[in-house]
């Protein structure tokens, strides 16, 4: 299971505030965003790993709260359709030595998620997407696949700048 890092706490930081929607975390991990959406919205957490998904059934029970969780490669077993989705993807470029890692799997995963998405949002429904320098352009990959791209944040760290950026489907 993916902890927390800078990359989720800084699609915290701009998706806390989000009130009454109907929310998809993919690749939930930890469970921090689902978690925290959840005291104010209704939430769905999915993720390929069932040991991330049964700390968040836990820790939901321990707080409180309801979170929704399966188990879903992207949108696989996902039906319905959302106001919100968060996506901090492991999007560092796949690594050919190690493919088990949680952190990899760049721009191949964006895509295939990108080509599905759109499927899954609602009228007015938006995407809150986290990706690395590292990855490649994202923003251009995007809008070629038909989104309008708001870059929300950039950060420096170490050898990478991280990106928040929020997607919305061109009609």
């Amino acid at each position: 299971m993916y902890e927390p890092q800078e990359d989720s706490f800084l699609l915290l930081r701009n998706v806390e505030e989000i009130k009454g929607k109907k929310v998809l975390d993919i690749g939930t991990g930890s469970g921090i965003i689902a978690l925290s959406l959840a005291k104010e919205n209704e939430v769905t957490a999915v993720d390929i790993d069932e040991e991330a998904l049964d700390f968040v059934r836990k820790k939901a029970k321990e707080m409180g709260l309801k979170v929704k969780c399966f188990k879903s490669d992207l949108f696989e077993r996902v039906r319905e359709k959302f106001d919100v989705i968060c996506f901090n993807p492991p999007y560092l470029p796949e690594d050919k030595f190690d493919k088990g890692r949680d952190t990899t799997g760049g721009m191949g995963l964006i895509e295939r998620f990108l080509k599905k998405a759109k499927g899954h949002l609602r009228e007015g429904g938006v995407i809150y997407l986290i990706f690395s320098s590292l990855t490649g352009d994202v923003p251009s990959l995007a809008k070629k696949m038909g989104y309008e791209v708001e870059i929300l944040e950039k950060e420096h760290y170490f050898f990478e700048d991280i990106y928040l950026i929020k997607l919305s489907p061109l009609s």
